[in-house]
């Protein structure tokens, strides 16, 4: 079996057992593109780093991001979030990703891409067949109020409206090449040092949760199928 086999649940729960302390969930993140919810993607990360447009000191690309992204890859943007304790910054209300990009990226065999921010053109998008994962969407373009700044460093990804203290929900570093998988349920990354491992753990947890269906399906309980079958400490490590 293979990580793109496996659902983002599937997932989530063998990276929650090897220590994950977020499962790779990557929060707050939606579909957008196409309509059908039966879309997935999976490929090695292409990461951009936006900045606002008034940050004259972040570096400047030469060339567009989207010219530049590596076939098969799920481009993987991060808007500037809001500024905490900062009353007047609403955060960027703008999208990052628009039509023309989708059919740059389609020209450049990238399978598909997932914004920590915001999209538009969503009927373009759906038209192409685009996947488009993203927070939400908006009319605004990216000018006059980010601009990408760095392609293929590693991005930190905070949840959205975060609450600060100890049970606030950690943020995801997404590192170029890391395996990205998106469905209707979300999106979670794999670092790509764990692939391997991840596979493993998650096919072992697919086979327990058949079981344990089988058995809700059989009347045994709900309780006592988890009992029976996540009890064990075999597959409870697992």
């Amino acid at each position: 079996m293979s990580l793109s086999t496996f659902s983002t649940c599937e997932i989530s729960d063998a990276l929650i057992k090897l220590g994950s302390p977020h499962g790779g969930y990557i929060p707050d993140i939606h579909i957008q593109s196409p309509s059908n919810t039966d879309t997935r993607i999976c490929g090695p990360a292409y990461t951009v780093q936006m900045v606002r447009t008034s940050d004259q000191t972040a570096p400047k690309l030469s060339d567009h991001f989207v010219d530049t992204a590596t076939p098969q890859s799920v481009i993987v943007i991060n808007a500037p979030p809001r500024v905490p304790n900062v009353d007047d910054d609403p955060g960027t209300k703008n999208a990052v990703w628009g039509g023309l990009m989708t059919a740059g990226a389609q020209a450049r065999e990238a399978v598909g891409v997932v914004i920590s921010g915001r999209c538009r053109d969503l009927a373009e998008h759906r038209a192409a067949g685009f996947p488009v994962f993203a927070r939400s969407h908006s009319t605004l373009g990216q000018s006059p109020f980010v601009r990408p700044s760095a392609i293929n460093v590693p991005l930190v990804i905070e949840p959205q409206d975060n609450a600060e203290g100890p049970d606030s929900f950690p943020a995801v570093t997404v590192e170029p090449g890391d395996w990205i998988v998106a469905d209707e349920d979300g999106v979670v990354c794999v670092p790509k040092d764990m692939v391997d491992k991840v596979v493993e753990v998650a096919g072992i947890g697919r086979d327990v949760d058949a079981r344990v269906l089988e058995d809700i399906k059989a009347g045994k309980g709900v309780q006592a199928s988890f009992k029976l079958h996540r009890g064990n400490p075999k597959n409870a490590k697992m």
